[in-house]
């Protein structure tokens, strides 16, 4: 007799439960130290600001928090996300903005929207996880472009979208990218990545999907302007360009509010996906952002957050460079939540993270970042959380370890 599973897809079947999740387990183990999770370090959650603007918003407008809203989002919060973009260098309008339930609602409204089962879509190699499953799951033939210390490959890109146009290989009609401070590599692409990518998008004909939880999160070095700012620098560009943001990693996860700003046709295609997902995103929610961004309690918390990840990066770095030099190789971000590592010896990391969780520490190992070409010897340290003192004592157990491997 058949049981509810059997009517599954395989690829449902298939995916599981994700090794962050299975990590996250394992932080009820007392003295366990946690590298892994992506998340925001809790206590630097604006708790007061946060109420003060929820108390403001059911005061002011008990409807707007309560009711049926806008598919589009409230028009209150929209607005307040203008500014903010404006505040990064990047001027929209209000009609130009669908707010989402987090960026990665974007990029589904987005898969659905845009491609079918069979279509071909690029991502980063490494990239996020999420857009991996949400591709496979949409039956998406995913193809790949390497990363450097710069971020994606321009030069790879090219030679791939050549090969698409004379038949060798799929063409792709989507590319999804984090440009800033990426998820996992930390990587940053300079300008002239930036305005050469536009080039190709336009050449090509590819959506250009701009993924920016992390941008915000700079503590060195000079920001980059966002993809959706450079437009204009290329002739074309403004329809091939897809701007995913999100205050999950600056304000708090739990609120579940982000944004796409995308040209009009894509736009209104996702407004209507997103009446089928949601109706919209929850009012209370909405008004209370839209309050804390327009009191400028957001610009204001801001520096609490940037000097505390600028402390726990140098944590990390002093640490790595204490206990796990000519061991594993880490590039240094300029901002973000992570750094991107590589076992020199050629070990796996999955063999080094069951001995690192005997040592009670925990990492991600990178080949869950992979949808090809996968290497087996990287992994993705998060400093966003663990305190530096954590930090110091969780690398330390790395090198612990390393040496119970044995490797040197």
């Amino acid at each position: 007799m058949n049981t509810p599973d059997a009517y599954l897809l395989p690829v449902y079947r298939t995916i599981g439960e994700s090794l962050i999740r299975e990590l996250a387990k394992l932080m009820s183990i007392p003295g366990m130290i946690s590298l892994a999770g992506g998340y925001p370090g809790p206590e630097l959650f604006d708790r007061e600001g946060l109420r003060a603007s929820a108390d403001e918003a059911l005061s002011a407008s008990p409807t707007a928090c309560l009711q049926y809203g806008p598919t589009d989002g409230l028009p209150a919060l929209r607005e307040a996300i203008t500014g903010w973009m404006a505040e990064a260098g990047t001027r929209c309008e209000v009609d130009d903005i669908l707010v989402t339930a987090g960026s990665q609602q974007g990029f589904d409204l987005l898969v659905r929207t845009l491609l079918r089962p069979g279509d071909a879509a690029l991502v980063e190699r490494p990239t996020y996880t999420g857009p991996l499953r949400l591709l496979k799951i949409a039956g998406v033939t995913t193809q790949t472009v390497g990363v450097d210390h710069q971020g994606l490959d321009v030069d790879e890109l090219e030679s791939l979208l050549r090969d698409a146009a004379s038949g060798r290989l799929p063409r792709p009609k989507l590319l999804y990218v984090v440009p800033t401070f990426a998820n996992p590599s930390g990587a940053t692409m300079p300008l002239s990545r930036r305005l050469r990518l536009l080039e190709l998008a336009v050449q090509y004909g590819v959506v250009v999907v701009e993924d920016d939880p992390y941008g915000r999160l700079r503590f060195e070095g000079e920001p980059q302007p966002h993809l959706t700012s450079l437009v204009d620098r290329v002739p074309g560009a403004r329809d091939w360009v897809v701007h995913l943001g999100s205050f999950s990693k600056v304000i708090a996860p739990g609120l579940r509010t982000g944004w796409l700003i995308a040209a009009p046709a894509v736009r209104r295609a996702c407004l209507i996906a997103k009446q089928l997902d949601d109706l919209s995103n929850p009012g209370f929610t909405q008004m209370t952002v839209a309050r804390y961004l327009a009191a400028g309690r957001l610009r204001a918390h801001l520096p609490v957050i940037l000097q505390a990840y600028r402390e726990r990066a140098q944590a990390m770095r002093e640490a790595i460079q204490t206990h796990l030099t000519g061991r594993i190789e880490v590039g240094v971000p300029e901002g973000g939540m992570f750094m991107w590592g590589r076992i020199l010896s050629g070990a796996s990391a999955r063999d080094l993270l069951k001995q690192a969780i005997e040592e009670k520490v925990t990492f991600v190992a990178g080949d869950i970042y992979y949808a090809d070409q996968v290497d087996p010897t990287t992994l993705r340290l998060s400093f966003s959380t663990p305190s530096p003192a954590q930090i110091h004592q969780g690398i330390a157990r790395i090198g612990l370890a390393l040496n119970s491997m044995s490797i040197r």
